[in-house]
């Protein structure tokens, strides 16, 4: 993504930003406000990466998007959460979630799961549970230079240069290994709570874990390389559905 696109998207996203802050650190404003106020600067920042990234043009692999994200949006306990899946065309296998809910997956990580729903189901819901959580938004909180935010004109400061500095493939990075393991496991309660067959979250790390271990013709290394080891990830899992079947 150019420079110039990362300050356009600190542009576009500031004023919610602000305002996402200060409902989150502010007992006078409730859930439904922050979670508005969320979504606010997820569209914002969602609309600058598709103008950067466009849509991929596969329809079948949108509309598997689609149908696969309502199913599991249709269990989330908090309604006023909102999910959008978009497909990308991007190179590797990659998949990302904005703030509010904004979510998109790269065309090559739904053909690596086989087009397989139940596997698919598991790379939603694990963008979903980083939303859900609250993971997303709080990797732009805790960022350094976030502290002088509300001091800043529109348009100006804290969002553009952190997005100019650490670009758009820290958008795909950056969670702890916690929240990362807390995403997997989300993503297996939404996967069993919409009928999806959770083997299929085993299944989709097992290829992730296939394809670390080889050379990384896809760029999956970028993908993974903030992640938790695929082995300790399946372990985890493991160990949660045996718990909870």
């Amino acid at each position: 993504m150019p420079r110039n696109a990362f300050y356009k998207l600190g542009q576009l996203a500031g004023v919610q930003f602000r305002k996402a802050k200060w409902i989150w650190q502010s007992t006078a404003g409730s859930e439904a406000d922050a979670i508005q106020a969320e979504h606010g600067v997820g569209r914002d920042m969602a609309a600058v990466v598709l103008e950067e990234t466009p849509r991929d043009s596969d329809r079948t692999v949108q509309a598997l998007l689609d149908e696969v994200g309502n199913e599991l949006g249709a269990v989330v306990r908090n309604r006023l959460h909102r999910f959008q899946f978009t497909c990308i065309a991007a190179p590797g296998p990659t998949a990302f979630a904005l703030p509010g809910g904004f979510i998109f997956v790269a065309r090559p990580l739904v053909d690596l799961c086989g087009r397989d729903s139940d596997e698919v189901a598991f790379i939603l819901g694990h963008e979903m549970a980083h939303v859900i959580r609250r993971h997303a938004i709080d990797r732009l909180l805790k960022q350094k230079v976030l502290s002088a935010v509300t001091m800043v004109s529109p348009g100006r400061g804290a969002l553009a240069s952190w997005i100019r500095q650490v670009g758009f493939r820290s958008l795909e990075l950056a969670y702890s290994r916690d929240e990362e393991f807390e995403a997997d496991e989300l993503s297996l309660l939404l996967m069993r709570g919409a009928g999806f067959d959770p083997a299929g979250a085993i299944r989709a790390l097992q290829r992730l874990g296939d394809l670390d271990r080889r050379p990384d013709p896809l760029g999956l290394g970028a993908y993974l390389s903030t992640h938790p080891p695929i082995d300790d990830r399946v372990n985890r899992l493991k160990r949660v559905a045996a718990k909870r079947s």
